[in-house]
């Protein structure tokens, strides 16, 4: 009896007895041994995992968009700490004169407040004139419209307006402070309010 031939082989079809991936000795001529043959294609692409992508690109990007992020929160901190520090002592600086001008203490509003400038404009006994003419009583209090400060040529300025507003009357103010390290009144104007 012999044995009928066998139909060529399809890639994946396997004979009885034949181990897959493997071709079986004279299937090749002149072939002794086993041979790996190559797996058929998965539907999927490559058998297996897929390499590992590197995230290192992604990394570098979040960390320069962190970075950049960073720089802008502490810059804004800086700057509303410097505006508000300078606004906030440019503020206290106009209460504090005011409120030794509604009590009458003339003498240590001009000393401690007058720039040098300032006081050889205006001498202490027309201050003191000037002050008691617009008949300030305790009953005063302050009222700031605008307040800004600012630098030029390495000297901070602040300018500040707004009123003083008694029982039956406003008085106008406007002062100036400026200096490097301490400021001081360099212009003044109190006047009623028409």
């Amino acid at each position: 009896m012999s044995n009928p031939p066998l139909p060529p082989q399809q890639p994946g079809s396997y004979q009885p007895g034949q181990q897959p991936g493997f071709e079986q000795p004279g299937q090749q001529p002149g072939s002794g041994q086993l041979r790996r043959r190559p797996l058929p294609p998965s539907p999927f692409g490559l058998p297996g995992m897929p390499p590992a992508r590197s995230r290192k690109g992604l990394w570098l990007v979040l960390g320069i968009v962190a970075g950049v992020l960073l720089l802008v929160v502490v810059g804004v901190l800086l700057l509303v700490n410097l505006v508000g520090g300078a606004t906030r002592q440019a503020g206290d600086l106009a209460d504090s004169f005011t409120k030794l001008v509604i009590a009458g203490d003339t003498d240590k509003a001009y000393n401690d407040y007058m720039d040098p400038s300032l006081k050889e404009q205006l001498t202490r006994d027309e201050f003191a004139s000037g002050v008691k003419s617009l008949q300030l009583d305790p009953s005063c209090t302050t009222a700031y419209d605008d307040l800004k400060v600012s630098t030029q040529n390495g000297s901070n300025i602040a300018d500040v307006a707004g009123l003083i507003k008694c029982e039956g009357k406003d008085i106008e103010l406007v002062y100036r402070f400026a200096g490097k390290d301490e400021l001081k009144l360099v212009t003044i104007r109190l006047r009623p309010k028409t």
